[in-house]
């Protein structure tokens, strides 16, 4: 896929571990410099940094993607443009500037289209199906994924490329599954989708798989498993020091430890998380693990420090208009007045709450702030009001057992017919598989039937072709021996040549691989020792001088003194003219000759014009047409 050695070594360095993909930021650093004339290349080292840092560290990030678009727009690179507008909507979607990455998401999808760019076009489809599932059209969300899945099929052929991206579109229907309550085929997909990262090994994938199963296991009940996934998923992301998923699964981790009543552990994970969201301005992040911790200072009887949560909480979600963190934001302050007596400001924060709620249509919200409403209106003897409100939270509950109820029945449906056309795809593949072994056997049979007629007609051919012959015999084996001796000896000049010119190209690669090692003396102190041996191997192997003079010795024997030749029409004519002219005169291309002298096409076509121009040759005599006459 890359063009320059140096890049692919680069490319190819393991990224397991924190300082291996520190090491790998740092080269492509470097190579980045060292590359400053080479825009394409610098388009692809820009594109690999901000894929590296952009979650690690996203405003260096948005810096390579904004280098990368500039250049691109300059030399008119039409995919490198739209990589650039995508870079640029992914660190806008990642800081929930939920316009912006739209309008960069828009620009790029065109830019794919249009150079018929199949895995940018499913990279964009992705983000746009999450901003629609962010925004509760779930069905469109789904709709993409689904349909990724039959493009992804047809249209990516490596295998590797082709389980990375079903892998993704599995993990986005779980996704959608999991935020619409239909656990089990969140969890069915989620699982497929941990499966191929697995198999592929791509890890970074494999920790979002993770958490994402935990999340379901978590709302399914399972907390000790559910658990088990994050801490995997952890580690992962702490290898690969992605902060932003560092921080969101801390704080699933503290939720979980809180649910299951270990507060110590619950706090240490919610205040790494805060910690983390602050130095990353990942305010999503923060204002949800506020809330959380102020939930575990109400637990443990912390009234100020919890209502000092909710209130950070409440002025980053109310910045960010963040409305289910500002629900639970007023939530978390009316139950702190409420636990330290002050009813009446309990009531005022939980009816904004409801408010909010009601606005935004969230049912299960709405449904735990009825019943909270009623409590403090008990609190405050307001008991009519109080009955009236718990019959509301019931309403609500009721809706929401109806809506889960049915949404288990299209689940079980979808369920039922996905495991249907399964089973349909399995028995068209064994009814297509025994179809081909029964068309290979009957394909076998006629050809056997075939080959046994063709033998006996050859055979009496032969036969009657031998009679014929036996009476020319002495003058046609006579004729045919010098034949073949003359073949054979043109074969072995030809033989002789070539192999002369592999040594040639032998000694080329060796120049080039010399090269390479001198740029690699400058890198880590672990290759001082083997440079040293394997320039003086190098050298010992070397021999361009003799390698020439033996292909010329060749060359003149195969080509009639080529090369003496041309020294009469031109006698200051150097050697690298004669080895030029020579693989002209073997009508070699300029691609070829480039490859074996290892300079660019354009080097050599330069090379060509002089040499013409040397031998006075006039715009209308053609040079290889010239020298093949000669």
């Amino acid at each position: 896929m890359y063009f320059r050695i140096i890049f692919f070594l680069l490319l190819t360095v393991q990224t397991n571990l924190v300082a291996q993909n520190t090491k790998l930021v740092d080269s492509l650093k470097k190579a980045l410099k060292l590359k400053k004339e080479d825009d394409s290349l610098k388009i692809r080292i820009l594109t690999r940094l901000h894929e590296k840092l952009m979650f690690s560290n996203p405003e260096e990030a948005r810096g390579y993607a904004l280098q990368e678009l500039e250049i691109s727009k300059r030399i008119n690179y039409e995919y490198g443009i739209g990589l650039g507008h995508l870079h640029l909507g992914d660190y806008h979607f990642n800081k929930s500037s939920i316009d912006s990455a739209k309008y960069h998401y828009h620009i790029a999808k065109s830019y794919f289209k249009k150079t018929k760019k199949i895995r940018g076009l499913i990279f964009v489809d992705y983000t746009l199906a999450e901003i629609f599932k962010e925004e509760g059209d779930y069905d469109t969300a789904l709709k993409i994924f689904h349909e990724s899945i039959n493009i992804i099929e047809h249209n990516v052929k490596p295998p590797y490329y082709r389980q990375k991206f079903l892998a993704g579109s599995f993990l986005a229907i779980g996704a959608c599954n999991l935020d619409i309550g239909k656990l089990h085929l969140a969890l069915s997909n989620s699982l497929k989708a941990l499966d191929l990262y697995e198999k592929i090994d791509h890890k970074t994938r494999k920790a979002d798989a993770l958490k994402q199963v935990g999340d379901i296991e978590k709302e399914l009940g399972h907390l000790k498993l559910a658990l088990n996934y994050y801490e995997q998923a952890l580690k992962i992301y702490k290898d690969f020091e992605d902060i932003i998923y560092i921080t969101s699964t801390n704080n699933a981790i503290g939720k979980v430890y809180k649910l299951l009543g270990d507060f110590n552990k619950a706090e240490k994970h919610q205040l790494e998380a805060i910690s983390l969201a602050r130095q990353n301005d990942v305010r999503s992040s923060l204002s949800s693990a506020l809330n959380d911790l102020g939930d575990i200072y109400i637990t443990r009887e912390k009234y100020d420090l919890a209502r000092k949560a909710f209130d950070e909480s409440r002025k980053v979600s109310e910045k960010e208009n963040i409305i289910l963190n500002i629900i639970d934001a007023y939530k978390g302050l009316s139950t702190t007045d409420y636990f330290e007596k002050k009813h009446k400001q309990a009531l005022k924060k939980i009816e904004h709450a409801i408010a909010l709620a009601k606005a935004s249509n969230t049912m299960l919200a709405l449904q735990n702030l009825y019943s909270f409403r009623a409590t403090i209106l008990e609190s405050l003897n307001r008991n009519k009001e109080a009955i009236f409100y718990l019959k509301e939270a019931q309403k609500v509950n009721d809706s929401i057992l109806s809506i889960k109820k049915t949404q288990q029945i299209e689940e079980l449906k979808t369920i039922y017919e996905s495991e249907k056309k399964e089973a349909e795809i399995t028995f068209q593949k064994k009814e297509i598989e025994t179809l081909s072994t029964q068309a290979k056997n009957d394909k076998l049979t006629k050809t056997l039937y075939s080959i046994g007629m063709f033998s006996f007609i050859a055979i009496a051919g032969l036969i009657y072709f031998s009679f014929k012959q036996r009476i020319k015999k002495n003058k046609i084996a006579r004729e045919k021996q010098e034949e073949i001796l003359k073949q054979e000896l043109a074969f072995k000049k030809k033989e002789l040549a070539s192999q002369t010119l592999h040594l040639v190209q032998k000694n080329t690669f060796i120049n080039e691989l010399k090269e390479n090692l001198e740029r690699i003396k400058q890198s880590p102190q672990l290759f001082k020792i083997e440079f040293r041996r394997l320039v003086m191997l190098l050298r010992k192997e070397s021999a361009e001088d003799k390698n020439w003079e033996v292909f010329k010795s060749y060359f003149s024997e195969v080509h009639n003194n080529f090369d003496i030749k041309l020294k009469e029409v031109y006698a200051d004519i150097t050697e690298k003219e004669i080895r030029l002219a020579s693989f002209l005169r073997m009508h070699l291309s300029t691609k070829e000759i480039a490859s074996m002298l290892n300079v660019l096409p354009e080097s050599v076509s330069k090379s060509k014009y002089r040499l013409k121009k040397k031998l006075n040759l006039d715009k209308e005599t053609d040079l290889n047409t010239f020298l093949s006459n000669l």
